[in-house]
This record gives C-alpha cells, structure tokens and sequence, in this order.
C-alpha cells in the first residue's frame, strides 16, 4: 500500500476511532521534509469529518527515529522554546504528532491542556496490518486494571532473570493505537501496557537472552547480556560482544540516569510478530514491542510516568520466553498470557 486516497482513508479511520468529529481541530506537527505525505493525508482525513485541520513544520532536527543510522535521543525536539506553538497545540483538540514529542515537557504540557495526541511515524504498510482494533484495547485496559492494583512486579527468564519491581509508586500506561479521552497519548500501532517501579525499588538480574531485541539498535542479541539492578539502577553490564555494545552505547551519553529502570509491561496484539525486523528495520519498532506475551523491559528516562529522569538515553528491550507475576499472580508465562480475560481469541 501506498500513500494517496487508500492512505486518506486509513487515516479518516484513524480519526474516527479518535472520535474526531465535525467542528474539532485538529493539528498536525512534522519536521523539515519527513512525513509530509501523512499530513496531507491527516488533512484530507479530517476535511472528510468535516473537522478544521492546519499543518505546523519545524525545522529539521537529526534523529533516527525511522533511519538506520544516528543516536537516538529523545526528550528534546525543535519544539522546544517554541512558545507561539506550544500554545497554538494546546488549543487544538487532538494533535497528530509526525515527529516524535515523546518524553519531551512540550508533551506534557499539550497533554495537560487537554490536547488528546496520536503519535503517527510508522510505515503505511504496518499502520494497515496493525489497525487499533476493539479486542486489543480490551486486554490492554485489564493489564492496566490489574497492574494498578499490585503492589509487586517480578519477571523471570531460564536464563537467570529473577528482578522485583516496587509498584506503588506510579501509574500504568496504556496503548492500543488511538485516543478518544482528553489530554491522552497514544501512538498507532500500538498494543501493550506498562508501568514502573519506584525510583529505588527494583532490584535483582535481568539476562538478555539470544533473540531478545535491543530498540533502539534494532538487532535481535545473540550472546547473552547479565545485568545486575540495585535500587532502581544497573550497576554492572556483563557478557560478550552484545553486553560490550550496550555498555558502550549507554556510556556514550555521559549520563548516569542512563542506568536508571524505566516502565515495565507486557504485549497483547497476537498479530505483532516478533521476527518482523529480521525482514524489515524501517519505522521504530512498534510490532515487535507490541508482540503478544513478550516482556517490555526499559531503561533510561521516565517522564511518561510522571518521573523525574530525563536522560536522553533510552532502551526498550522485548523479551522472549519470560514469565511475569503481579504479587505473585501469574500474568505471563513463557510468552503466554494466562489471564483468561488477556488471552487472544
């Protein structure tokens, strides 16, 4: 599939489920030359509902969101110290981010106005094949349900993870691909739930098996990588050729909060694969973070939730073959959900 009127309406359909309606506005953000083919279409989209639609480009900015070069950093955009547009997005009623503002206090503070905001950066072919749909928000808000309730998280692998998280502290995110409530985030395709540990409250080993994945490196590990987690950091990175290049990414951002743990969650849209990059490294990984019963463990940079650490050094890394426990309660085991309620259909 292409970009053009198959595209327009895709993204019509997008904004449906976003509950878009006749008299809303909605804005759309890009940098420099990328994605420019999706804000047409976002604004063809939105005149089909009959919704006032305007398009706001900022400046290029290096990143490799959707390359395969570069380092990705997140947190800062060229949005930053762009108050006329800050304030122009905080009076829009939902916000379709081409760009990438995740992490960023620009966000924040659009979220906090109100502005409901779809992240939108994937390739049209997998914003297709992984269209929201019902059953995946379904599951999704009963991860949440029950991760809010818990007290304590622990993930174990055979390969020697056993590491606690202390829940008490923040809130769960959700995503399942769209937004239709005030002043949420989303980001299409999506399908998975996370939370975090308190800043000092996760402790134990986690070890990175062979087809583990690193985000945002976009490789499947092959040797294995032992991480050792006290009060809410990595103090020790060991292992082979794989545990070296992490090592040395982390170091390269001069950043101590780069060690820190950030959310922890699960994935429920049974049609992700999890060998989709080893035929395809465009986009930012959102299927095989998405991929039903693997384990989405994360390092680095907490804003989403409400915390404090904003180091630009980010990794997610979905894992295979874990099992998953909310105090104590089997959520997960060895990649399957057993949650009747979570399970797939």
């Amino acid at each position: 599939m292409t970009t053009g009127y198959g595209f327009v309406d895709l993204c019509k359909r997008a904004l449906e489920m976003c509950a878009v309606h006749e008299g809303e506005t909605v804005a759309i953000l890009s940098q420099g030359d990328q994605r420019r083919d999706y804000a047409d279409a976002f604004q063809a989209a939105a005149g089909k509902l009959g919704a006032t639609s305007y398009h706001v480009t900022l400046p290029d900015a290096s990143t490799s969101l959707d390359g395969d070069f570069g380092t990705w950093t997140v947190g800062t955009t060229p949005l930053a110290n762009n108050r006329p547009v800050v304030e122009m997005l905080k009076e829009a009623d939902i916000l379709i981010d081409l760009m990438f503002l995740l992490f960023s206090p620009e966000q924040h503070e659009i979220q906090e106005a109100g502005t409901r905001i779809l992240l939108c950066i994937e390739p049209v072919d997998l914003l297709q094949r992984l269209f929201p749909i019902p059953e995946i928000r379904e599951r999704v808000e009963i991860g949440s349900e029950l991760m809010q309730k818990a007290k304590t998280l622990r993930f174990t692998n055979e390969a020697g993870t056993d590491v606690v998280y202390d829940m008490t502290k923040y809130p769960t995110v959700t995503q399942y691909g769209y937004t239709d409530t005030p002043g949420r985030w989303d980001h299409w395709p999506s399908g998975f739930v996370f939370s975090g540990g308190s800043d000092t409250g996760v402790d134990g080993k986690v070890v990175l098996a062979p087809g583990d994945i690193l985000l945002p490196q976009k490789s499947y590990i092959q040797t294995p990588i032992h991480l050792t987690i006290e009060k809410g950091r990595i103090i020790d990175i060991r292992g082979g050729l794989d545990a070296d290049l992490l090592k040395d990414y982390m170091e390269s951002f001069n950043d101590e909060r780069a060690y820190g743990i950030a959310h922890i969650g699960w994935g429920l849209d049974h049609r992700a694969r999890w060998s989709a990059l080893a035929t395809d490294t465009r986009g930012m990984g959102m299927e095989v973070r998405s991929f039903y019963g693997n384990v989405l463990f994360s390092t680095g940079p907490n804003g989403e939730l409400g915390g404090d650490n904003d180091t630009p050094c980010h990794v997610d890394i979905p894992m295979r073959n874990c099992s998953l426990y909310l105090d104590d309660e089997p959520i997960v085991i060895n990649n399957d959900i057993v949650v009747p309620e979570m399970r797939k259909r």
